[in-house]
C-alpha cells in the first residue's frame, strides 16, 4: 500500500532526510521512532503532501504521488496531527468540523456519516454540536481521528497522536488506533519519539538518526532487544517497559 523510495528532503541548504527507504503492506502498521530534529515528522509531512520539496519517490496502492495533488489524493491518505486542540478549528461545532470534508469532496449522505464517524471513534451523539474548548483533550483527538475516517481513507499518517494527551487517556487512543485498523483494513504510518508507543501499535519499526534510517526491525526484535544499530539500543535502553505505552 504504501512505497518510499530514496526520499530525500532538504531546507534550504541543509539535508533533513537523506534517502530513506521503506514500504507498509496493505492493511499494515509501520512506526517511525527518532529523537527531535531526527527528520521523522518531515517524512509524514511529505506523504500527506504538505511539503512538495522532496525527491526520491512516494507511492499508495501502487501509484506515484504526483507534485500537484489530485482531489482523490485527501480522500485516500488522511493525516491525524500531534496536537488536537491545534488541529481543530476553535470556533466551529464538531458537526461542521467533521462536515467539511464531505462538503468540499462532494460525498452526500452527510447525516448518517457524521453518526457513524462518532460512532467509531466511541463518543456520544451529543458532541456533534458542542465546541472543541468544551471537549477534553482525548474527546478532541477522537474527533480528529473521525474526521480523518469519515471519507473513508485506506491511509492514516499519525504524528505523535497521544504525546499531547495526559497520560491516563493515552492507552485509550492507542487502543482506539488499533481497534480502527483491524475493523477497517486501515494502513497507519506512526510517527513517535516514545518507543513503546510504537512497540503498541506496529509490528515494523524504523529508527531515525539525523535524517537517516538507521535500522528497521520488527517490535519483536525490538522487545527481545536483538537491535542491530547502537541508536536502537540507546533507545531501548531509555525505555521502561516496552509492554505498556504509558
Amino acid at each position: 500500500m504504501i512505497e518510499v523510495d530514496k526520499l530525500r528532503i532538504s531546507f534550504g541548504d541543509r539535508e533533513v532526510v537523506k534517502g530513506v527507504s521503506f514500504s507498509v503492506p496493505k492493511g499494515g502498521s509501520f512506526g517511525i521512532v527518532g529523537e527531535s530534529g531526527s527528520g521523522k515528522s518531515t517524512i509524514l509531512r511529505a506523504m500527506a503532501g504538505l511539503n512538495n520539496d522532496w525527491t526520491g519517490r512516494i507511492g499508495f496502492g501502487g501509484q506515484d504521488v504526483p507534485r500537484k495533488l489530485p482531489a482523490s489524493f485527501f480522500r485516500q491518505v488522511q493525516m491525524v496531527f500531534q496536537d488536537p486542540f491545534g488541529s481543530l478549528h476553535p470556533r466551529q461545532t464538531i458537526d461542521r468540523i467533521l462536515s467539511e470534508l464531505l462538503l468540499v469532496h462532494g460525498i452526500g449522505d452527510i447525516e448518517e456519516r457524521i453518526e457513524q464517524a462518532l460512532a467509531d471513534v466511541a463518543l456520544p451523539k451529543a458532541v456533534r454540536f458542542r465546541f472543541p474548548h468544551q471537549l477534553s483533550g482525548g474527546q478532541r483527538q477522537r474527533v480528529a481521528i473521525a474526521r480523518a475516517l469519515i471519507a473513508e481513507p485506506q491511509v492514516l499518517l499519525l504524528d505523535e497522536p497521544t504525546s499531547a494527551l495526559d497520560v491516563s487517556v493515552q492507552a485509550e487512543i492507542l487502543n482506539l488506533l488499533a481497534d480502527l485498523r483491524a475493523a477497517k483494513n486501515l494502513t497507519y504510518v506512526l510517527v513517535s519519539h516514545n518507543l513503546a508507543v510504537i512497540a503498541h501499535l506496529c509490528p515494523e519499526v524504523g529508527v531515525m538518526l539525523g535524517g537517516e534510517m538507521v535500522e528497521q526491525l520488527t517490535a519483536d526484535d525490538l522487545r527481545a532487544g536483538r537491535t542491530k544499530h547502537p541508536h536502537t539500543s540507546e533507545l531501548r535502553a531509555l525505555s521502561v517497559n516496552l509492554e505498556d505505552p504509558v
